[in-house]
């Protein structure tokens, strides 16, 4: 039910999911002020005794430990609640779809969450020497600790704010599931934008309107919820290795950057310093979590991630194989222009040629000036020699969230797209023909297509669209899986519009 309601409410946009939250969040705040307040008020008189007592169990610690043996301890404890600092990693990731300004809002937000952190967490553990509190099977340590602070109150009002207050904090966890939502798909997005995932993906959380990451993140949660059974100690212990690891990687790779950046950057030392440190921290709580945790789950958890790990890296070693076939076809670019066009010799421009309504009319879909576009034009003037005299090239720019950031984000695209297919017109006005280009951006290809493709038919009288699709030396899964066959999508719409549309092979 819970992955059901935030599946649904993220369907309806970031905003609309956070905003029914806030009241949740709220409450929590405030009552766990109240908590924390009320009970260093009402026992502030046994502060002393708490102290003393502390300081001996410390001393005992260190005496049979000693200091090795204390500290571990120590980092045994921190360990176990370090996933509590996943808030603000979570705002790193979220980063792109916070108001403007973006840095500013996330130093603030931050500052937010480690301030309440703080508080929050001393004030609770406080709350757990004043009154005592020591584990239970069946209730949490919180639980006690409210208990034991409303034990004096009229039983009514006792368990109203039991009721409120334990409501709150799993509400709480309910609203830390939804950066899994928002994030997750973000995530995603990047790594299939870098190639360590399929590029099908990158449009699942870049787009306006997340469907189909969400889509995708609920049903994994769902999956695996119902894999693992349910056991909160399995979840919760695949949830901290996976983050810790992330941790790790992220101060590691500012520690990188740092070092890179020493030459230009001002005080690098100081960041360097404190990434480094955090490096150092994450890594002992990953190691610790792993060691303690390993029979509980840890092995599974790394056996799942290692397996994540590794198609990841075969993912990309295809995408770097197909990058060194693909160059073959941008050879060509560099000699397009001799191809097709031979520049006059007594140095006069000749005119722009007109549109002939009495010739056919070839609509080129090209996705930029590469080899693709560009052998998908040759193979027309190939196997249909002489019969256009007419060509259109339609682009269609994505917005993404990568391009969506800005009205000069969307602009730049815009003018780029244009750009590119400008080069195509260039080439054939100069080599006789009529040529023209229509671009337009949205976030959705094919359907941006067909809205060109129904204007272009109405304009030109029955016009022969045309793609290419590159064809791998071996057809298997991976060449399916790993690449975008959008041009049989478009075939697909073309056939129920009754529109011609002929796909050229390229071959690689």
């Amino acid at each position: 039910v819970g992955v059901g309601i935030l599946t649904i409410l993220n369907l309806r946009g970031v905003k609309e999911a956070v905003v029914p939250l806030i009241p949740i969040f709220m409450s929590f705040v405030f009552l766990h002020a109240f908590a924390i307040i009320y009970t260093i008020i009402t026992h502030s008189f046994s502060a002393g005794q708490v102290y003393t007592k502390a300081v001996g169990e410390f001393s005992n610690s260190y005496t049979e430990l000693g200091l090795m043996g204390t500290v571990l301890l120590i980092m045994k404890s921190f360990s176990m609640g370090a996933g509590t600092y996943t808030g603000i990693e979570a705002v790193s990731n979220g980063l792109p779809i916070l108001r403007d300004p973006k840095v500013k809002t996330a130093h603030k937000t931050m500052r937010y969450i480690s301030v309440s952190l703080s508080i929050t967490v001393m004030g609770i553990m406080f709350s757990y020497l004043l009154f005592n509190v020591h584990p239970s099977e069946n209730k949490t340590l919180n639980a006690i600790a409210f208990e034991s602070l409303s034990s004096g109150w009229d039983p009514f009002w006792a368990k109203i704010f039991m009721f409120a207050i334990l409501f709150s904090e799993a509400a709480l966890l309910f609203i830390a599931a939804q950066t899994g939502f928002l994030d997750g798909p973000r995530v995603l997005s990047n790594m299939a934008l870098d190639k360590w995932m399929p590029s099908r993906f990158a449009n699942l959380s870049d787009r306006l309107v997340t469907k189909n990451g969400i889509l995708l993140m609920g049903v994994a949660s769902f999956v695996l919820m119902a894999l693992a059974k349910g056991s909160v100690s399995f979840l919760v212990v695949l949830y901290s290795i996976n983050v810790f690891i992330t941790f790790c990687l992220s101060q590691l790779g500012m520690v990188r950057h740092w070092w890179q950046e020493r030459k230009s950057a001002k005080g690098w030392q100081k960041k360097l310093l404190v990434n480094a440190i955090g490096l150092i921290v994450t890594t002992i709580v990953l190691i610790t979590v792993i060691y303690i945790k390993f029979e509980e789950g840890g092995w599974i958890t790394i056996v799942v991630t290692g397996s994540l790990v590794f198609i990841s890296y075969k993912i990309k070693q295809h995408y770097s194989d197909t990058f060194v076939l693909l160059k073959r076809l941008d050879e060509i670019v560099d000699s397009f222009d001799a191809s097709i066009y031979t520049p006059p010799t007594d140095g006069n421009t000749p005119a722009k040629p007109q549109f002939d309504p009495k010739a056919k009319t070839a609509v080129v879909l090209v996705n930029g000036y590469n080899g693709l576009g560009a052998h998908t034009l040759l193979s027309i003037f190939r196997m249909f020699p002489g019969m256009f005299k007419n060509f259109i090239f339609l682009q269609v720019g994505s917005i993404d969230a990568g391009s969506f950031k800005g009205a000069a984000e969307v602009e730049h695209l815009t003018a780029h797209i244009q750009e590119e297919a400008e080069k195509y017109v260039d080439y054939m006005n100069r080599s006789g023909y009529f040529a023209e280009a229509i671009t337009t951006i949205g976030t959705d290809v094919v359907e941006e297509i067909m809205k060109c493709a129904k204007e272009v038919n109405e304009k030109y009288k029955n016009p022969i669209f045309f793609g290419g699709q590159l064809v791998f030396p071996e057809d298997t899964f991976a060449t399916r899986f790993l690449h975008n066959y959008i041009v049989f999508t478009v075939q697909r719409e073309f056939y129920f519009q009754g529109y011609p549309f002929v796909i050229l092979p390229i071959r690689v």
